[in-house]
């Protein structure tokens, strides 16, 4: 495999699934005929049993080798919105870190779709595509200040020297929650365009 070939593999390993269109924005951009591109790599990459597909869907659907995601499963949906997630931010500003459904530990902790450094800061992301009750989203929301008491966040590898900062809790999605008074700084917005509209960041 060469370079590129590597970061596809890669990049279907982190997000679980992309779209044809999907690798072709990450990584044939630059190219005068992306599409086709993206066409003739992933046909011989499925070929040589690097990538998997599923045609069941109008647009194709890739996946690791190894995928463990069934073809008609719900998750798809999600990963996918994750991934073009990543894309918005991608335009503003490629991500320093970002992690996919991260394990932060056991039973009561935050469970965020995503993990990024993005924008000189960290990140906790909950990517909603349906509408949550309020009470499960109160529930979520008491998860991370829960963890942020807890103090485990602070011996995090990616904090910075001599500051421990919490990440933003940044809820996407059409829908608007109540908050309420709380310690952590919580954001919602349907979109990263949409958030950056609204603030400004001070970028260490």
């Amino acid at each position: 495999m060469n370079a590129r070939d590597k970061a596809i593999v890669a990049d279907l390993e982190r997000f679980r699934c992309l779209s044809r269109d999907d690798i072709a924005e990450l990584h044939f951009s630059h190219v005068k005929h992306p599409i086709t591109q993206t066409n003739i790599v992933l046909k011989r990459l499925r070929r040589d049993g690097l990538v998997k597909c599923s045609a069941e869907r109008r647009k194709y659907i890739y996946f690791p080798a190894d995928r463990s995601i069934k073809p008609d499963s719900q998750k798809i949906n999600h990963f996918l919105a994750i991934a073009d997630f990543y894309k918005q931010l991608r335009r503003f500003e490629a991500p320093r870190v970002f992690q996919v459904e991260p394990k932060l530990g056991g039973k009561g902790f935050p469970e965020p779709d995503i993990f990024a450094i993005w924008k000189g800061a960290p990140w906790f992301i909950e990517i909603q595509r349906t509408q949550y009750t309020e009470k499960v989203m109160t529930e979520k929301l008491n998860r991370y200040e829960e963890y942020y008491v807890g103090g485990e966040w602070e011996r995090e590898p990616w904090q910075p020297a001599g500051k421990k900062m919490f990440p933003y809790v940044w809820v996407v999605g059409v829908n608007k929650y109540s908050i309420g008074q709380r310690p952590i700084r919580v954001l919602q917005s349907a979109s990263a365009h949409d958030l950056l509209n609204r603030i400004t960041f001070h970028q260490r």
